[in-house]
């Protein structure tokens, strides 16, 4: 056991501490958090996959359904009519890489409830400002939308009217009913996210609709992986080290001394080698 002794050492027991955290770190935060990433990711995709090849139903079913049900990216159809003077433009959106707009506004249903919809993207004039909107068509209309869960709001980006326009930062039911003064009805996603309609393409008073996310799973899996392997390297590493030093505390260790004999004195003096302790010492510093 005196071998290990040098492990007591003030520089070795912080570089098993940093080892042991970086570990456990690897194993119950960061891998963890990048394979969770991965698949929530896959879930994602699997739903938009199935309400591709799914036919809409209505909304109604979707609103009087089982609240716990996952809805998100269900294709859905509407009908009733667009609330006139509800238009609210979402800020800091993307049209074929150029910044711009998402343009909300309200539908009413047939039975009364009053939906939040995502009618689609518009560019800015200038990079700056949003660009002459046109209201959506009025009286009766039926609409087709996929449900999309609200992106919560931002707490320092309070909603503001600009340029003639109510604006906000992100799409949610909760802030657009208190931006419009209107009760709008979130639609159950499955999540404490109350969910809206974000238009297809080619629908009454639609603009570019927001394109669906790709449907690839991401670097997520081989990240998660990687924490994994870092987790058992960065022990390995350290025992590799520990083993290093004692072969060369074995391979410094003094050799038994033979008998010696007297030798005749002369004038020319030999060099010495240096001791076991003079070479640790050198490796080492002094203070070993």
């Amino acid at each position: 056991m005196r071998k290990l002794t040098f492990l007591l050492r003030p520089s070795w027991l912080i570089l098993a501490v940093i080892v042991a955290a970086f570990a456990y770190l690897c194993f119950t935060v960061l891998a963890p958090w990048q394979l969770g990433k991965n698949d929530s990711t896959e879930h994602r995709n699997q739903l938009i996959a199935d309400s591709v090849r799914a036919d809409p139903v209505a909304v109604t079913e979707v609103l009087d359904g089982d609240a716990g049900t996952h809805t998100e990216w269900r294709k859905v159809t509407a009908t009733g009519a667009f609330v006139p003077d509800s238009t609210v433009l979402v800020r800091l959106r993307h049209l074929d890489g150029a910044p711009g707009y998402a343009v909300l506004a309200a539908f009413r249903l047939d039975d009364g409830r009053t939906l939040l919809v995502d009618r689609g993207l518009v560019a800015s004039v200038d990079g700056t400002r949003p660009p002459a909107i046109a209201d959506p068509p009025a009286g009766p209309q039926r609409i087709e939308a996929r449900v999309r869960a609200s992106e919560g709001v931002v707490p320092d980006k309070a909603p503001s009217t600009q340029d003639g326009f109510r604006q906000v930062y992100t799409v949610d039911t909760t802030q657009e009913s208190a931006v419009l003064g209107t009760a709008l009805t979130p639609i159950p996603t499955g999540t404490d996210k109350g969910g809206y309609l974000q238009l297809a393409a080619d629908q009454p008073g639609a603009f570019t609709p927001t394109p669906l996310p790709q449907l690839d799973a991401g670097p997520y899996l081989s990240y998660g992986l990687q924490w994994l392997a870092f987790g058992l390297m960065a022990p390995l590493g350290l025992g590799y080290f520990v083993v290093a030093e004692l072969k060369a505390r074995r391979r410094d260790r003094p050799e038994p001394s033979a008998p010696t004999t007297p030798t005749p004195t002369s004038d020319t003096t030999t060099p010495t080698e240096p001791t076991t302790e003079a070479r640790l010492a050198d490796r080492y510093g002094r203070n070993r």
